[in-house]
């Protein structure tokens, strides 16, 4: 399994998510929804740890918020870190998530990765 990519698509103005090719010649498509309740930094990592959700599920509503009004997690840019990842600034202002392109390997939600 290649944890460095071919390509990567970054499509935040259509807003379909993150296309990455592998240079083993996997293919990874991940929402920015599944991105942002991915997010890899301390925070999250550690909201996930007491609320028992799962890497890349949706976040619970907080008390008296309506997820009906929330906007849909979307980025508003995105950067390289180094040659080993990529980070999101999302439009919720969250920012501190790197995701090292090991990190999106481990997490690839496609069905073959998730049969694993």
């Amino acid at each position: 399994m290649s944890v460095d990519p071919k390509s990567v698509k970054v499509s935040l103005s259509a807003g379909t998510g993150v296309e990455i090719e592998w240079k083993d010649g996997h293919q990874s498509h991940y929402s920015f929804p599944f991105l942002r309740a991915a997010c890899p930094c301390a925070l999250c990592n550690d909201e996930r740890e007491k609320s028992g959700r799962r890497v890349g599920e949706p976040m619970l509503p907080k008390s008296g918020e309506l997820p009906m009004f929330k906007p849909t997690a979307k980025p508003l840019a995105a950067e390289g870190v180094g040659k080993y990842a990529i980070r999101f600034k999302w439009n919720d202002g969250h920012e501190l998530g790197i995701y090292s392109w090991q990190w999106l390997r481990e997490i690839c939600p496609c069905a073959l990765c998730k049969g694993k």
